[in-house]
């Protein structure tokens, strides 16, 4: 057999576990489900082998989505790990045989605190099934290994059941895209759904702002000396943003008119000009500047019901902190 084939074999064989499997889960299943749902503390996932390296990833996706959930080793369990374990906890264990000796003690710990047991066995007569509350069957009919050992498609089917367990939890908790923000801040999704306009808007005396009388002369020197460049925001003596002007406009006054340095903010200026709030995401401003292709974006403070420029944006300030 080519090895093309051995690799198309053991991706087919792991799919249709899965795929089995998807048709006979059940009341068992929501019923674990219900008891993490209710848990008061943790969940505390424990298993040797490869089991363990399964259910450290579970407890990982479990705590990323809204659940406190740590992998505790059985063996450092047996030598005083034990007491991490809390009455309010929920224990999920981990065994395809359900008989590993090095399980024992956890088990055996679960019993005499009354501490809810699920576990992840093909073995339902085993230790873990007799002492499990809930049983999560993760019989397979083969391993993919051709010697029928190694454990491959029995670890990804458990690897999936987990990954069920843990997104039907998320269902059931109401768990949505600001919550998951929360416990991902470095990523990126952590940064679209966090990162607030005035976290990267320039403010202060970097702000380009001139009155509606001053002329283009005076417009000119305080683009250009400004952080961001080539644009200046217009505004009224009460200070409420009337009007914007950009390099744009100023290039084509001195096509349109025979005396350009000598007109006006006022009449220089597009009126109406797009603006956001401070406390909006930044996503949003880079939505409103892609939707009418603008390279800036004045930060008015609405609060005062006098639209008061407090912050400018630029669309590079948004791609240098990567809100796409």
């Amino acid at each position: 057999m080519q090895l093309i084939e051995t690799v198309k074999r053991v991706l087919e064989q792991e799919a249709q576990a899965i795929l089995a499997k998807r048709d006979s889960v059940g009341d068992s299943f929501i019923a674990a489900i219900e008891v993490l749902s209710e848990c008061k503390g943790k969940v505390v996932f424990s298993g040797i082998g490869k089991s363990g390296h399964i259910a450290t990833k579970i407890s990982s996706t479990m705590a990323s989505t809204g659940t406190p959930s740590i992998f505790v080793h059985p063996a450092e369990a047996s030598h005083g790990d034990l007491g991490i374990i809390d009455e309010k906890d929920v224990v999920v264990m981990i065994s395809n045989g359900g008989n590993s000796v090095e399980l024992n003690d956890i088990i055996a710990y679960c019993g005499r605190k009354n501490i809810p047991l699920i576990g992840f066995t093909s073995n339902p007569d085993s230790q873990l099934g007799k002492a499990s509350r809930h049983i999560i069957d993760i019989s397979v009919k083969e391993e993919a290994c051709p010697m029928g050992l190694a454990p491959t498609t029995s670890t990804t089917l458990t690897l999936a059941l987990g990954d069920a367990l843990a997104i039907g939890l998320l269902v059931k908790k109401g768990f949505g895209e600001n919550d998951y923000a929360q416990f991902h801040p470095g990523g990126s999704l952590g940064r679209k759904l966090l990162t607030r306009v005035s976290d990267v808007m320039h403010s202060g005396d970097s702000l380009p702002l001139v009155t509606e009388g001053e002329l283009l002369s005076e417009i000119i020197s305080k683009m250009t000396k400004k952080e961001v460049r080539g644009v200046a925001g217009v505004i009224d003596s009460s200070r409420k943003l009337v009007g914007i002007i950009t390099d744009g406009d100023i290039r084509r006054s001195f096509e349109k008119s025979k005396e350009p340095l000598s007109l006006t903010a006022k009449e220089l200026m597009s009126t109406s000009p797009k603006t956001i709030q401070a406390t909006e995401l930044a996503q949003k401003a880079l939505f409103v500047m892609e939707q009418f292709q603008i390279q800036t974006l004045f930060v008015v403070d609405t609060d005062k019901d006098s639209l008061e420029p407090v912050g400018l944006l630029h669309l590079q300030d948004l791609l240098k902190a990567k809100i796409r």
